[in-house]
C-alpha cells in the first residue's frame, strides 16, 4: 500500500495530517486519474464530522479544478455514494468519512464508476500525482471549469432501492436503532417505517462533534440496553458512514458479522441464491462458523482483513455474500459495499420468513472464544512483525499448544500504530492472558 492510501482510502486527523490541502491535492488527482478517456461528473457525500464541510469544499475544488463536474449529495450512508454512483452514471463517488474513528478523524475515499472501491494501481497512480502535482497538466478555464450541482434527495431515492430488495413487511416487529449520530441518522428511522416496522430509536442527533461519541456498532451496549428496556424485538447498531451493522437479538444478545453470515447465507442456500454454494469471511472469522457452514455443506473461502478485499474474491469467483466479523456484510446482487441498513433488512426478512425470534437464529452457530489485543507499535514497524525472530518462536510456541484446534492471527491496524493479536480455540484456557502476553512482547520488540 502506498504512503497516503491505507486499506480504506486517505485517513486521519481533520486539519492535521488530513487538512483541506491535502483533500484538494485528492480531488484534483482523482479527478484527473479517473477522467483519463472518460466524461461525467463526480458523486460526492459525507458524513456527519464537523470537518467535513472544510474538506468538501476543498476536495471539490480539486475535482472541478480538472473540469469535471460533481454531484455533492451531503450527509448520506456510504453504501448510499455506491449506489448513487451507478444511479447517477457518475465517473465515481467520494465519501468524506472516517467511519467508526473518532470525530477529530476524518478520511476520503473513492469508489469507480460501478460503485467498487478503487484497486490499489489506481490508488497509487492518484497518490503519485498528489505527491508531483505539477505533472497534472489540466488547467482548464471559462467555461470548461466543473461545477457544483446539490442534491437533496439521495437518500430517498437509497431508501427507495433498498425497500425493492425486499418483499416482506415489517409489521408487528419493533425494532431498536443506535445511529451513532452518524450519516444513517435519518434514513434509518424512515426506511425502517415505510416497511412499517415500530421503531424506537437513540443518538440520531448529530451535531458534528458527537458522532461514534460512546454509541453506535462499537458501542453496542447502548443498543442492547434499549432492546431490553423496550422490549424490542431486534436491535441494529450502525457506525459513522453506516457501512457496516451489529445486530442484538432480544434477549439482549449480540449478533454479530459472523452470526449474519450464517443466517443469511442459510437463507440463501435453502432458496438456491447462494452463488456456488460458498460465503466469503477473512482471517478474523471465528471458527464456529466455519464449522457451522460445513454442517450445511456451504463452503468458506476467507481473505485478508478488509471489505474491499471480501469484495475483491467475490469478484473473481462470483459469490454473492461475504463479509467481516465487524458487521461489514456484502450482499452482491444489491449493493456493491458493505452495506449496514442493506444488511439490518436482510437480516430481519430471515426473522418474518422463517417466523423465528432473532435469538433462536442467533443460535445457529457457536462462537469458538476468542479474544482480541491491541500492540502498539511504531508506526514503520508494523509489517516487520514476523521478521523478528522472538515474536515468531512465540508463535509457533502458542500454535503448538493448541493441537491443531485453535490459531494465532496477527495483523496490522491499516490506519493506527497498532498490531492486533488474535487467539482463538476450542476451549477458552487463558486465552486472553496468552494474548496480553504476546501483545506485550510484540510492543516491547517493535513498540516506541
Amino acid at each position: 500500500m502506498g504512503k497516503l492510501f491505507g486499506t480504506d482510502g486517505v485517513r486521519g486527523i481533520a486539519n492535521e495530517e488530513l487538512s483541506p490541502e491535502l483533500a484538494y491535492k485528492i480531488g484534483r488527482s482523482g479527478a484527473f486519474v479517473l477522467s483519463k478517456g472518460k466524461k461525467g461528473p463526480i458523486v460526492v457525500g459525507k458524513d456527519t464530522r464537523k470537518s467535513g464541510d472544510m474538506l468538501e469544499a476543498a476536495l471539490i475544488s480539486g475535482i472541478m479544478s480538472v473540469g469535471l463536474d460533481v454531484i455533492s449529495v451531503g450527509v448520506v450512508p456510504t453504501p448510499a455514494v455506491a449506489y448513487l454512483t451507478r444511479k447517477y452514471n457518475a465517473l465515481s463517488g467520494v465519501v468524506i468519512s472516517a467511519s467508526h474513528n473518532p470525530v477529530e478523524y476524518n478520511g476520503i475515499k473513492f469508489f469507480n464508476e460501478n460503485g467498487y472501491k478503487l484497486n490499489d494501481n489506481i490508488e497509487e497512480e492518484i497518490e503519485e500525482y498528489i505527491l508531483n502535482p505539477e505533472a497534472i497538466n489540466n488547467r482548464p478555464t471559462g467555461a470548461s471549469i466543473g461545477k457544483k450541482i446539490e442534491i437533496t434527495d439521495g437518500g430517498l431515492a437509497y431508501i427507495e432501492y433498498l425497500k425493492d430488495t425486499v418483499d416482506v413487511d415489517f409489521s408487528g416487529l419493533k425494532i431498536a436503532v443506535d445511529c451513532g449520530n452518524g450519516a444513517v441518522y435519518d434514513v434509518a428511522l424512515e426506511l425502517l417505517k415505510q416497511l412499517n416496522a415500530e421503531v424506537v430509536v437513540i443518538n440520531n442527533e448529530p451535531n458534528g462533534v458527537n458522532i461514534n461519541v460512546n454509541c453506535g456498532s462499537t458501542n453496542p451496549e447502548m443498543v442492547q440496553k434499549l432492546v431490553l428496556e423496550t422490549n424490542a424485538d431486534v436491535g441494529l447498531s450502525f457506525d459513522g458512514d453506516a457501512d457496516r451493522l451489529i445486530a442484538v437479538d432480544e434477549r439482549g444478545n449480540i449478533v454479530d458479522g459472523d452470526h449474519i453470515l450464517a443466517i443469511c447465507g442459510t437463507s440463501l442456500k435453502e432458496k438456491g441464491k447462494l452463488k456456488n454454494d460458498t460465503v466469503v469471511g477473512t482471517v478474523m472469522t471465528n471458527m464456529g462458523l466455519d464449522m457451522y457452514l460445513k454442517g450445511k455443506n456451504i463452503n468458506v473461502v476467507k481473505t485478508k482483513v478488509g471489505d474491499r478485499y471480501v469484495i475483491e474474491e467475490m469478484l473473481s469467483s462470483d459469490y454473492v455474500l461475504g463479509g467481516e466479523q465487524s458487521g461489514h456484510i456484502i450482499f452482491l446482487e444489491h449493493n456493491t459495499t458493505g452495506d449496514g441498513l442493506l444488511t439490518a433488512i436482510q437480516l430481519i426478512s430471515v426473522m418474518v420468513e422463517t417466523g423465528k425470534k432473532m435469538s433462536e437464529l442467533n443460535e445457529l452457530m457457536t462462537n469458538f472464544p476468542q479474544v482480541l489485543v491491541n500492540a502498539k507499535v511504531k508506526n514503520e514497524l508494523k509489517n516487520r512483525f514476523m521478521e523478528d525472530e522472538v515474536i515468531k518462536q512465540e508463535i509457533e510456541k502458542i500454535e503448538e499448544i493448541f493441537h491443531g484446534e485453535g490459531r494465532v492471527v496477527i495483523r496490522p491496524s491499516g490506519t493506527e500504530p497498532l498490531v492486533r493479536v488474535m487467539i482463538e480455540a476450542k476451549d477458552d484456557n487463558d486465552l486472553l492472558k496468552v494474548a496480553t502476553e504476546l501483545a506485550d512482547l510484540i510492543e516491547e520488540r517493535l513498540g516506541n
